[in-house]
């Protein structure tokens, strides 16, 4: 057994790949289109899976566009995605830069939760060490549900 992928339903798809790419850092590796089914999936990797996605196509986050209007609720009640990342306090920043609140920021200089466009919560975990604890991160409180 391994794993291949988490789906998301994304009710836009530009507003999403400047969540998950532009902002995130997560790279497209593949995109299906299906007309008679009315949707696109489109595949996603973190930088150090990108290879791995290509030759085996896993680990990815699959984004699923269904092209007919359709709301989604209740984003969380699968749980969360978590990306490991090289500097937790650039990335909570470069998000917060772009609008993104950070609904539990990184005050132990290991972990914080963003969401999506579309509610998805996201935790984000420093890779090895822990960071030093830093403002404005050390004081801020959380923001909404996470």
């Amino acid at each position: 057994m391994r794993y291949l992928h988490t789906m998301v339903r994304v009710k836009d798809v530009d507003q999403s790949l400047n969540f998950y790419s532009t902002l995130f850092g997560l790279k497209e590796v593949r995109r299906y289109e299906n007309e008679k089914g009315r949707f696109t999936l489109i595949f996603l990797a973190a930088s150090e899976d990108v290879d791995a996605a290509r030759e085996n196509a896993a680990p990815c986050l699959e984004l699923t566009y269904n092209w007919d209007t359709e709301d989604y609720a209740g984003g969380r009640n699968f749980g969360h995605l978590a990306y490991e990342v090289d500097d937790i306090y650039a990335l909570c920043q470069k998000l917060m830069d772009n609008g993104i609140t950070i609904n539990r920021p990184p005050r132990d200089g290991h972990m914080a939760f963003v969401r999506s466009p579309d509610g998805i919560s996201i935790e984000i975990l420093q890779k090895g060490e822990n960071l030093a604890p830093a403002e404005p991160w050390a004081s801020m409180g959380n923001t909404r549900v996470w």
